[in-house]
């Protein structure tokens, strides 16, 4: 019965956080990712990352971009995808060159200073989606340009992965090679693209048919969590499948019934456990003892993506205060980067003493992400209201 109580202690904490949080005028994700870090090994030592935590958590974020996708608009995806193309491309090189110097420079070597940049080029978006989300600006310019982005941002980092694996020979699944990887992946895409134009819409047909009650939304997430697997099992982020099946259901006309309903199971359940999550992996030990490298790390995760975003943004013709919107969005490392540096710490490409200290720059990353991506949309806001 210990994961009950922990599941209460989650869930009624990260109630009254997000509460707090939206008063004093933050998101109210600031609060929920808080609460885990103050919960965790890292402070009071009352929740741990067990096997709840990280099932609950896997489980909240591929509903999280489930809903996303279905709240998306497909018109406007596709219109903004040549600049998501160049905010990827420009979020990626950006960390990748200003990462490589500084591990160089702190005399990490070739291979581990490559990593670090591998590390912090890739991007989470479920923290963005959840403050977008929250301010009604999902389904604009900036929205779907942050999305686009974010879905090319990992396919990136999941190559740049695929490509030090395949030279360095660490980490990942040896069965399956890059090549192997790229076309598989390339006929996901395919597969993707028939079931946004024509399946999902009769497979949810004739679930109506079934006499169950949310026979609809059953199979709705039935087929996220199936895309959400296969996604993984070739080497794409769960969650890529997660939101191109939102973007499916999206097409559809039960999109309505389904967000309601999927939102309700989210929400009051395995959404907060997966922002919570976030923060348990925060632990202090030593800390000062690194405290120059810690201040530099957190200031070039948030400038090399909120500017190379921003500048990618403005190449593709955009405004600055759209652009820095979009880069503000592109901040957020999360679970991708966690993912990544645990890879790294096995394949002994993360010097062990340093190891804490990036999975704290990463969180950090993670925490003032939505605090800018809130002002530069307040500030998108003004600028509507003056026209």
């Amino acid at each position: 019965m210990e994961y009950v109580g922990q599941i209460a202690l989650i869930l009624i904490t990260t109630l009254l956080a997000s509460a707090v949080s939206q008063r004093v005028g933050l998101p109210a994700v600031i609060g929920q990712l808080l609460v885990g870090v103050l919960l965790g090994p890292g402070v009071f030592g009352l929740l741990a990352n067990n096997h709840l935590m990280h099932v609950g958590s896997e489980l909240g974020v591929i509903i999280l971009m489930f809903i996303a996708g279905i709240e998306s608009d497909l018109d406007l995806l596709k219109k903004y995808f040549r600049p998501a193309i160049l905010v990827a491309m420009c979020g990626v090189i950006a960390p990748m060159i200003l990462f490589y110097a500084y591990g160089m420079f702190m005399g990490q070597g070739f291979e581990r200073a490559v990593f670090w940049g591998v590390i912090f080029a890739a991007t989470s978006v479920s923290i963005s989606v959840e403050v977008l989300r929250e301010l009604k600006r999902l389904d604009t310019p900036e929205g779907a340009t942050i999305l686009g982005a974010a879905v090319v941002d990992d396919i990136i980092a999941v190559v740049l992965l695929s490509v030090f694996v395949s030279i360095f020979g660490v980490g990942g699944d040896s069965n399956l090679n890059l090549a192997t990887a790229t076309i598989l992946q390339i006929g996901y895409f395919v597969v993707v693209f028939l079931l946004v134009k024509w399946v999902v819409s009769f497979i949810l047909r004739l679930a109506e048919r079934l006499p169950i009650y949310r026979s609809v939304a059953i199979v709705s997430l039935t087929i996220c969590f199936l895309m959400a697997y296969t996604a993984d099992a070739i080497g794409l982020s769960a969650v890529v499948g997660a939101f191109f099946a939102g973007v499916a259901v999206s097409q559809t006309k039960y999109q309505e019934v389904i967000a309601n309903s999927v939102s309700s199971v989210g929400y009051t359940f395995f959404i907060p456990i997966f922002f919570v999550s976030i923060g348990l992996d925060m632990k202090f030990d030593g800390v000062l003892n690194n405290l120059v490298f810690l201040i530099v790390m957190s200031i070039l995760a948030v400038v090399t993506k909120l500017y190379g975003g921003a500048l990618g943004a403005r190449m593709a013709g955009m405004n600055g205060k759209s652009a820095m919107a979009i880069g503000s969005g592109m901040v957020s490392r999360g679970e991708m980067a966690l993912i990544i540096a645990q890879i790294g710490i096995s394949a002994k490409l993360i010097a062990p003493e340093l190891y804490s200290e990036i999975i704290i720059v990463i969180i950090i990353s993670t925490i003032v992400a939505p605090v800018f991506l809130k002002r530069t949309i307040a500030k998108l806001d003004n600028v509507s209201e003056g026209e």
